[in-house]
C-alpha cells in the first residue's frame, strides 16, 4: 500500500470511557505504520465519565504520532467538537471519525488520497453508495430512519448525496476552514451543515462508499435526536 503524507484526524469522545482505549490504540497503530508524521487529535465534549484519563494514558506512550487532548467543557455537542478539532489540526488534510471506528481506520485512504492528489476538497464517506460493504446493520428502524432522514436532507438543501450521516469525512483544510468558522449547528446535524456550506460555496466534493459496523452504545436518540436534527435542517434551509 502506498504511504499517505502525514494528515490529522479528529476523534470527538463524549461519555467514551468504554471504548476509546482500545479506538485510539488501534488508530494509532495504523498510523504509526502507514503515515507517520500524523496527528491524533481527541476532543473531549464534556464527558462526565474517565474518557480524559483514559485518553491520557493512551497518550502516554511516546510514538511517531503527534497527539494532542482538547476539552470541551461544558457538553457543546458533537458538531462544536469536531470543528474545534479540526480547525486546531495543523496537517494540510483533517479527517474526523467516530470514536467506534465503525468505519474502520484503515478506509482512510479512500477520502485523504483523493484530497491529497488534488482532485477534491471534500471527501465524504457512505454507507448508501454500496452496502454490501456495511457488515453489521443497525437495527431495521434506525436503517429506515437514516434513509428518510437523508431523502429529506436531499429535498430541502438540493444536496446531492444519499449519505450525509456517515461518521467518517476528510477535509482539505485550507479551503474548508472558511467553512468552519462560520458553521453554527453545534449537535448531530453539523454534517449537513458543513456540506451545504461547501456545495455553495462550490467546493468539489466526493462520496465514496467504506466500509461501515454498526456499533452498540450509539450516542444518537433514534426519536429525540432525528427530530432536533430535523429541525437543525430547517433551520440551515431559512438561512440560505
Amino acid at each position: 500500500m502506498t504511504m499517505l503524507p502525514p494528515f490529522s484526524i479528529v476523534i470527538p469522545a463524549f461519555n467514551e470511557a468504554g471504548r476509546i482505549g482500545g479506538s485510539l490504540r488501534s488508530t494509532l497503530e495504523y498510523l504509526e505504520r502507514d503515515c507517520p508524521g500524523s496527528e491524533l487529535i481527541v476532543v473531549n465534549d464534556g464527558s462526565t465519565d474517565a474518557t480524559s484519563e483514559i485518553v491520557r494514558e493512551v497518550f502516554a506512550t511516546p510514538g511517531a504520532i503527534t497527539t494532542r487532548l482538547l476539552e470541551n467543557f461544558p457538553n457543546r455537542g458533537k458538531g462544536a467538537a469536531v470543528r474545534t478539532g479540526l480547525l486546531a489540526a495543523t496537517n494540510p488534510v483533517g479527517l474526523f471519525s467516530d470514536a467506534d471506528l465503525s468505519t474502520p481506520i484503515d478506509e482512510a485512504p479512500k477520502l485523504v488520497q483523493p484530497i491529497v492528489s488534488g482532485e477534491v476538497d471534500v471527501a465524504l464517506g457512505s454507507r448508501a453508495l454500496d452496502r454490501r460493504l456495511i457488515g453489521h446493520h443497525q437495527p431495521w428502524r434506525r436503517e429506515q430512519g437514516g434513509r428518510v432522514f437523508n431523502f429529506i436532507v436531499r429535498a430541502a438543501t438540493g444536496l446531492p448525496f444519499w449519505d450525509t450521516q456517515c461518521g467518517f469525512k476528510a477535509f482539505r483544510l485550507e479551503a474548508c476552514r472558511p467553512i468552519l468558522e462560520r458553521a453554527q449547528t453545534t449537535g448531530f446535524g453539523f454534517d449537513v451543515e458543513l456540506l451545504y456550506l461547501a456545495w455553495r460555496a462550490k467546493l468539489r466534493m466526493r462520496e465514496v462508499p467504506v466500509r461501515w459496523n454498526h456499533c452498540e452504545g450509539s450516542k444518537v436518540s433514534f426519536f429525540q435526536d432525528s427530530l432536533r436534527m430535523l429541525g437543525e435542517v430547517i433551520a440551515l434551509r431559512s438561512r440560505g
